[in-house]
């Protein structure tokens, strides 16, 4: 029996999400309507607001992705919920404790009694009644830094921009990006979901400070190309302000492909109000390996957010092979 594919009476797929931040959040918040058996591999870059406070403070992991992954398993009870709104509240206040988050605070509280921010990160998603695991991609803060050229002095060579928060909202146009240290060691734990998985979802999420940073991480990329799980790819509804400005779908496709080359994927998911060039993307899609899934997946408001539902209903699609003729067609 082919991996990836659920039949009657078949345990439930086994399912790895990549990524960090909101998009990571929306995947996390479609995919527990799919399968009980959820893992998620959080970004550990992030360098501002909170995250970056007790970073710089107390060396630590970045918490914010973490508990915001950690929230969007909560169990779908008054409990589950109501230290799902604990965790995510900010303080409002005119000293040092405005803008942390109880959750982040909570986190690094375990990481320092655990003395192991994996075993503290299952204690909160047990206090939680979580749908699943979170863990982060590495143990070790890592930093994100970037080579940027300036729109309107294109000849001039590029700057290099460091810092999750400065690269997510550079105003010019992000040439390479790259990991640091390079060489950070991936956590143990991810590498073996991962190896181990059914499927592995990429995106959505910020192009360059959320999804790109597991391909840089030398054990998740050889990981990612060793496993025999399927991976699918979740567009984004719009360009990123910032980061991939301009970008269209079939961009992020090119992008994908050059930092990984030989990273094998099967699916992309795209809504099709965020496809300009169908040709274009099924082009690009064909290079990685994949079909084309076009399905609506975003809030009937025509905000640029992923509807838990439809996404849900997408990746069901997905997994079950159920693409139809444009996703034949890329083939």
């Amino acid at each position: 029996m082919s991996r990836g594919i659920r039949r009657p009476g078949r345990r439930a797929l086994e399912v790895v999400a990549l990524g960090g931040g909101h998009g990571l959040a929306a995947t996390l918040a479609a995919l527990r309507h799919v399968t009980p058996d959820v893992t998620a591999v959080v970004t550990v870059a992030d360098d501002g607001g909170s995250s970056g406070r007790l970073r710089a403070e107390m060396g630590v992991l970045p918490p914010g992705d973490l508990r915001m992954a950690v929230t969007a398993l909560c169990e779908t009870s008054e409990w589950g919920e109501t230290w799902r709104d604990i965790l995510q509240h900010r303080f409002d206040t005119d000293g040092e404790l405005d803008g942390h988050a109880v959750g982040n605070l909570l986190l690094v509280a375990t990481w320092q009694l655990l003395g192991d921010e994996v075993a503290g990160l299952d204690l909160i998603g047990r206090l939680l009644g979580a749908t699943g695991r979170v863990l982060p991609m590495s143990t070790t803060p890592l930093e994100i830094e970037a080579d940027v050229r300036q729109r309107d002095l294109p000849d001039a060579p590029p700057m290099l921009i460091r810092g999750q928060s400065r690269v997510a909202v550079t105003a010019g146009i992000v040439e390479r990006v790259r990991l640091v240290p390079a060489d950070a060691r991936a956590c143990p734990q991810a590498v073996e979901a991962i190896e181990s998985a059914d499927w592995v979802i990429l995106g959505p999420g910020s192009w360059f400070t959320s999804v790109m940073p597991h391909l840089l991480l030398p054990g998740l990329a050889e990981a990612l190309q060793r496993t025999d799980a399927r991976i699918a790819l979740t567009l984004n509804l719009e360009a990123q302000a910032g980061e991939t400005a301009g970008y269209s779908a079939a961009d992020h496709l090119r992008s994908l492909h050059r930092y990984a080359p030989d990273l094998r994927v099967d699916v992309v998911i795209a809504d099709p109000s965020a496809v300009e060039d169908l040709d274009d993307v099924l082009a690009c899609a064909a290079r990685l390996g994949a079909r084309v899934l076009l399905r609506q997946v975003g809030v009937g408001d025509g905000s640029p957010r992923h509807d838990p539902l439809r996404l849900a209903a997408a990746y069901r699609d997905a997994f079950e092979g159920i693409l139809g003729d444009v996703g034949e067609s890329s083939r």
